[in-house]
């Protein structure tokens, strides 16, 4: 086997290979293009900093709405759930009130 032809046939692929990666100066690769337009769209400013976010909401409103979901849906099941994730709030005496009003 001759060592010439392997040899060039090698160095082609390689070259193939390598090749893409290979950018005009000043040229971005799309990928890192496609990633700062995605940034300038989000509002991220050029310090890097992302706008601050509203305030977290309070728990206890979205208890007091769960709470209000089970008592409009008058289920033992809604008020038995509403019970078992929130077991140690107040709203949860008030659910246990509701179930022993519908077993009767």
């Amino acid at each position: 086997m001759k060592l010439r032809p392997f040899l060039a046939g090698l160095i082609g692929t390689l070259a193939v290979l390598a090749g893409p990666d290979r950018l005009p100066i000043g040229e971005q690769p799309v990928m890192a293009s496609k990633a700062n337009a995605d940034e300038s769209s989000k509002g991220i400013t050029k310090g890097g900093r992302a706008p601050s976010m509203p305030m977290a909401r309070d728990p206890s409103a979205a208890v007091a709405e769960e709470f209000e979901a089970a008592r409009r849906t008058g289920t033992r099941e809604a008020f038995e759930l509403f019970i078992a994730r929130h077991g140690d709030d107040p709203l949860a005496e008030q659910a246990r009130a509701e179930l022993k009003r519908l077993s009767r």
